[in-house]
């Protein structure tokens, strides 16, 4: 995979944790649990998206 395809899935793994954080927010069992682990993948997939940005500077 090139770069610019690993990036944009990444960019669209990222786009897909925030609405599965949405989603489990809006729901009536709310899961404090569940949501805390898609923010913690979240962030490691937008780490990993600064990683590349900065080293294509």
């Amino acid at each position: 995979m090139t770069t610019e395809g690993h990036v944009a899935a990444l960019e669209r793994r990222h786009q897909e944790l925030d609405r599965q954080i949405q989603a489990e927010i809006k729901s009536t069992r709310y899961d404090e649990m569940a949501i805390s682990a898609l923010k913690r993948k979240k962030l490691e997939v937008k780490d990993e998206l600064y990683k590349y940005a900065a080293s294509s500077q």
